[in-house]
């Protein structure tokens, strides 16, 4: 067909859809090119599709000493010798990954083998790399020969730019970037996890199959067309097109009984069978239209899920042990060890597939009850200090039951001496479990006079100015996600989402609702924007009967 077929089995490859128009791509624009990889423009032009990818991949910035093409000529015999392809072993960073083999010939199927160890010899920092030989098996079809193959590899994998992520290749980047991955399902597919939850043991353990799904089960037809935008906007693209396979499995599935005993084969299963229920055109439009976080926010999000992995111990796989896996929420909040006057067992374990991934290894830990301590607001704040996150439950005289995940701690209030002080981060969420359960997304508080503030002024203001907004920020801001002061940002880029002083407690939590607590915490309200066409969280005006705060305790560093 062209230069680039020799590792292509054209019996495999899907001809029809491929066009013989000849087409250029001169444009160097980022917005144009990125409008151009979403269209498909090189998609059914092999050739075009060769020379873009060459062209994108040369574009990439790298280490000074990157090896190309001639150093895989002058490494290729000696590593290789004279062993069949077919049984070369992989090395321990792929071990037990896939090695796809899409629409190549005998050829390319042997060569990708042979790259593979090639790249363990030229990049002994490597210790976990499950998507490499996905990777190389694409764009073997791409490539003239191994040598250039090779090279194109080697560019991706030795990007030296710190905001431009492409593969992951330690066990930790791999690790956190499932729990991120997570974390995402947790807010953009909410129902599609809470089938993961109550169909699945281990609900990490699923979404660590992310990359799988991309990189090993999807067709090479939906894995192309994903790799085209993926060399154009980077790595925030892959979470996009899992989140909208998770989707479609949830929509396709919904309400039919499982065809395995586990999802995770399941969910598996219908992405090779993808085509079909999906077309790749529907996938990307499905992958686009989730209003994702920033790819900032991302970033800042993995650097939290990295760091309590580092706090762990879990940076390495170990050989001799299964991988860590999350807390299966069963058995953080056992039967045996758990009790709450407001909550059931089955109920906090609802809430706990809420939580964000880097705390589900937790166990609850019961830190204050007004049954106990006594309804005062001052030893609210002395037995929940020093502890973050928490979680805040409350039982009405009526029977309500509503509550907040906080994801900062109480001590922060202190900043704002004896003002009502504003801090927190955009995971905080308020939720209602009697009569119906409901979970809200956060919203931020705001107030009228803030616009106005100074840098000594912006976290303080007086209760009765409060209001609600669920706008998104200005542009210009980071959206506050994530704690600002756990990453050294500039104050201006915190909102507030928890306020505390001696007089009250407010919690704001999201499509208009939030929480007011009284300091001597019998009595509360709420308020509820009726933009939305949500249920209250509970009564515009209640009496507290029961109130609770849990910790989160950390089972493996005891």
């Amino acid at each position: 067909m062209d230069e680039y077929s020799r590792f292509v089995d054209w019996d495999k490859m899907d001809v029809s859809a491929q066009s013989q128009d000849t087409k250029e791509l001169t444009c160097t624009d980022f917005h144009e090119l990125k409008q151009l990889a979403r269209q498909g423009y090189w998609a059914k032009n092999h050739s075009l599709r060769a020379k873009v990818y060459h062209k994108l991949i040369s574009n990439i910035p790298c280490r000074t000493v990157t090896p190309d093409a001639n150093v895989y000529r002058d490494i290729v015999v000696k590593i290789v010798g004279k062993r069949s392809s077919s049984s070369l072993p992989l090395p321990e960073f792929v071990d037990n990954s896939l090695v796809p083999t899409y629409c190549l010939n005998a050829e390319g199927v042997g060569a990708v083998r042979k790259i593979i160890l090639c790249i363990a010899n030229q990049f002994p920092d490597i210790s976990f790399c499950p998507a490499l030989p996905s990777v190389i098996a694409l764009l073997l079809h791409y490539s003239k020969d191994e040598a250039e193959c090779f090279e194109q590899v080697c560019r991706i994998l030795a990007c030296n730019d710190p905001s431009k992520r492409l593969i992951d290749q330690t066990f930790l980047a791999f690790e956190s970037s499932c729990m991120t991955f997570g974390d995402l399902v947790n807010k953009y597919c909410q129902a599609a996890h809470k089938l993961m939850v109550a169909v699945s043991e281990d609900v990490l353990e699923v979404y660590s199959d992310w990359q799988r799904w991309l990189f090993g089960e999807l067709p090479m037809a939906y894995v192309a067309r994903v790799f085209d935008v993926f060399l154009v906007e980077g790595y925030k693209v892959l979470y996009r097109v899992a989140l909208a396979l998770l989707k479609f499995f949830h929509k396709v599935r919904a309400g039919q009984p499982m065809e395995s005993d586990s999802v995770q084969q399941d969910i598996r299963a219908f992405v090779r069978d993808i085509a079909k229920s999906v077309t790749p055109e529907r996938l990307l439009e499905k992958a686009f239209a989730i209003r994702l976080f920033s790819r900032k926010e991302i970033q800042l999000l993995q650097m939290a899920n990295e760091k309590a992995l580092q706090q762990k111990g879990i940076t390495v796989k170990q050989k001799s042990l299964a991988p860590p896996k999350r807390q299966n929420v069963h058995l953080a909040v056992h039967a045996e060890n758990f009790k709450s006057e407001i909550v059931s067992v089955k109920e906090m374990r609802d809430i706990w597939s809420w939580i964000p991934e880097r705390f589900a290894l937790c166990q609850p830990l019961l830190l204050f009850t007004t049954l106990e301590h006594g309804c005062s607001l001052s030893r609210f704040y002395s037995h929940s200090e020093g502890h973050e996150p928490t979680l805040l439950l409350i039982k009405t005289t009526a029977k309500e039951v509503c509550g907040a995940y906080l994801s900062t701690d109480w001590s922060e209030r202190r900043r704002g001496g004896n003002k009502l002080s504003f801090f927190g981060t955009g995971e905080c969420f308020v939720f209602r479990l009697q009569p119906e359960v409901e979970r809200y997304e956060w919203v931020i508080i705001k107030h009228p006079e803030l616009a106005s503030a100074g840098p000594e002024t912006e976290n303080h203001a007086q209760p009765a100015s409060s209001s609600l907004s669920s706008s998104s920020v200005p542009s210009e801001r980071l959206s506050p996600f994530l704690a600002a002061r756990h990453f050294n940002l500039p104050s201006k880029t915190a909102s507030m989402f928890m306020a505390g002083s001696s007089e009250c407690i407010i919690v704001g939590g999201g499509d208009g609702q939030a929480l007011y607590l009284d300091a001597d915490l019998n009595h509360g309200r709420t308020s509820h924007c009726n933009t939305f066409n949500n249920q209250p969280l509970c009564s515009e005006s209640f009496q507290i009967s029961i109130l609770e705060v849990w910790g989160f305790r950390d089972t493996m560093n005891g």
